[in-house]
């Protein structure tokens, strides 16, 4: 009986340590009215992606935990689907990862990806954005939070632990809201 209190206590020891999630945050993440901190990182092309590029747009800046998992591949699934709208709305759509280049590479041509991925091992703009960083030994990944970016550059929105399922409708559903609230202020203020 001891012999198996003393396995059990070992498992239980085990278990604690496997289940244990590192949760790291370099800061609160950015709120509505902050201005968006601007960024450069590779796309899977390889090719550097600046925040400065899409001034003048809307940007759906969604990070997400890892390529070519199911929660993942069904966010960019309905990001994907929902480009054409996300276009007439004069919105893109990036998502950042802690993947390598070669790792969003693969993701975008396995599933059809057409708009950027963009690698960031080293967490430097999941860092500025307040993202926070989970994980079991050596595997670590953001959490799947979004920030809305208006065309001025400014947070718009924020979403933490979004749905995967149902997050692209709410940012579309965001974007077309503000833009209304946009047009309405406009006429208030004798603009239009």
């Amino acid at each position: 009986m001891l012999r198996n209190s003393a396995a059990l206590a070992v498992l239980i020891a085990i278990v604690a340590v496997c289940s244990f999630t590192l949760k790291a945050r370099a800061a609160d993440p950015l709120q509505p009215g902050a201005t968006a901190p601007g960024f450069s990182l590779p796309s899977q092309e390889d090719t550097q992606v600046t925040l400065s590029q899409f001034k003048g747009k809307w940007v759906v800046l969604y990070f997400y935990p890892k390529d070519m998992t199911t929660g993942c591949t069904i966010e960019a699934h309905n990001f994907q689907r929902d480009l054409p709208k996300y276009d007439a709305l004069n919105a893109v759509v990036l998502g950042v990862s802690l993947d390598t280049v070669e790792s969003h590479k693969t993701f975008c041509s396995k599933d059809s990806l057409t708009f950027k991925l963009l690698a960031d091992p080293g967490h430097k703009v999941i860092d500025a954005y307040g993202v926070p960083i989970s994980g079991m030994g050596p595997i670590k990944f953001a959490h799947r939070d979004t920030f809305l970016i208006s065309p001025a550059g400014k947070i718009a929105k924020v979403w933490t632990g979004v749905n995967p399922n149902t997050h692209s409708d709410d940012v579309l559903g965001a974007i077309a809201g503000l833009n209304v609230d946009d047009k309405v202020r406009a006429v208030r203020a004798g603009k239009m």
